[in-house]
């Protein structure tokens, strides 16, 4: 199973190419709130980019119940380990 800091280093890069910061580094506590251009369209980029590098899908309501990058490193773990 994919360690939860090869996660987080997968999505920073994800999230840095996706809203074009190269300076952005994340944390489990990381919030949209906390990041300047994760607005909602951003926020569907980000996580259509996320399923297809981890090769997974998320529904609508997982995707709605995250409340911070720690929440979706979570998540992938469910299912990369499933």
């Amino acid at each position: 199973m994919a360690s939860t800091d090869d996660i987080l280093a997968s999505l920073t890069e994800i999230f840095q190419d996706v809203l074009d910061d190269d300076e952005l580094v994340l944390s489990a506590a990381t919030t949209a709130q906390d990041v300047e251009n994760w607005d909602s369209l951003n926020h569907v980029r980000l996580m259509l980019t996320v399923e297809r590098k981890f090769a997974v899908k998320f529904s609508a309501a997982e995707i709605g119940r995250l409340k911070n990058v720690g929440d979706l490193v979570a998540l992938i773990q469910s299912r990369l380990a499933a």
